[in-house]
């Protein structure tokens, strides 16, 4: 069964919450602590979506990969968050674990990439965790080089440092 991209819509994004959930739980346990990936709970990252949303649905975009009638991943983006201009911020790729691997990732990353163009940006940036290096040989075969800009973000309790990455569009 292939897979077919279509935009977000309020409905979806209790469902958006519980998949980005599972997917930074399985992205992520093999560097963070269990504490730091319990909460929150699936159920609070789909109030975080339905919040975030009401804020950004103007101004972002949210992508959502179906297989069938099953959520296979999403992407998020919108304005870079340093206001740099012609500048488009991929704010997130997530996956369903068991998506991993299967080009769903790379789908919506370019179609993510597409439509910054269409916005009219000239070069796209994003936040990754310095210890998910899957994300980062993702996004390095997709084009994108780290900045050598980091920042220390909590998840959780836990300070995660993060690498700032850019592309040409």
């Amino acid at each position: 069964m292939t897979v077919t991209l279509r935009a977000a819509t309020a409905d979806d994004l209790r469902a958006v919450g519980r998949l980005h959930q599972r997917s930074r739980v399985a992205a992520y346990s093999s560097f963070l602590p269990p504490e730091a990936l319990a909460d929150p709970t699936p159920e609070a990252m789909g109030e975080y979506w339905v919040e975030r949303w009401t804020w950004e649905r103007d101004s972002h975009r949210m992508i959502l990969a179906m297989r069938g009638d099953a959520l296979a991943g999403f992407s998020y983006s919108g304005p870079d968050d340093e206001n740099e201009p012609d500048t488009g911020l991929l704010c997130a790729i997530h996956l369903a674990p068991a998506e991993r691997g299967r080009g769903v990732g790379r789908e919506l990353m370019v179609d993510a990439l597409a439509g910054m163009r269409t916005r009219g940006w000239r070069h796209a940036v994003l936040w990754v965790l310095r210890e998910n290096t899957t994300a980062r040989r993702f996004y390095e075969r997709g084009g994108w080089s780290p900045t050598g800009v980091e920042r220390i973000e909590l998840i959780g309790t836990t300070q995660t440092p993060q690498l700032r990455y850019s592309r040409p569009l």
